[in-house]
């Protein structure tokens, strides 16, 4: 009897399940990559891209907005400045630092860390969002840090 009602439970489920997708399907829409911010045309990358639920923001450093020159004053300067690179790309598709669910930091030094860290915890003061922390043996225009960042995408 119990065997018979398994059985009958696996027929049932399989009758349910989904057929494969056909070759010729196009994929749903919400599963599309769909680029909100382009790259700045300097290197080959968009700044913010969305699938579906998630926002992906590129790695930022830490140049003051229109330069290409790291900001003078080291890991702390360059922390800022990163994470305000991130929060202006989420500004451009009406998100914030609040919808920040994934972070990964790179460092030049993980001696940084802790200093680094301190400029962090300002830009997530609640609820900060999961977060990797690697030190890497270098960025580009010998960076300090590089932060690139997932947020949640409202409705």
């Amino acid at each position: 009897m119990i065997r018979s009602a398994a059985l009958s439970a696996l027929i049932l489920l399989s009758a349910c399940a989904e057929a494969p997708p056909r070759p010729d399907a196009k994929p749903a829409a919400a599963s599309r990559k769909q680029v909100l911010v382009p790259g700045s045309g300097a290197a080959p990358l968009s700044a913010v891209v969305r699938v579906g639920d998630l926002v992906f923001v590129s790695g930022q450093l830490g140049f003051p907005p229109g330069t290409r020159d790291l900001v003078p004053g080291g890991i702390g300067p360059e922390t800022r400045v990163t994470l305000e690179g991130v929060a202006a790309n989420l500004a451009k598709v009406g998100l914030t630092m609040d919808d920040v669910v994934k972070c990964t930091v790179f460092l030049a030094d993980i001696a940084d860390f802790a200093a680094m860290n301190e400029v962090y915890a300002k830009a997530f003061p609640k609820d900060p969002p999961a977060r990797t922390t690697v030190a890497v043996a270098g960025l580009f225009k010998s960076a300090r840090t590089e932060i690139e960042c997932i947020a949640a995408a409202r409705p």
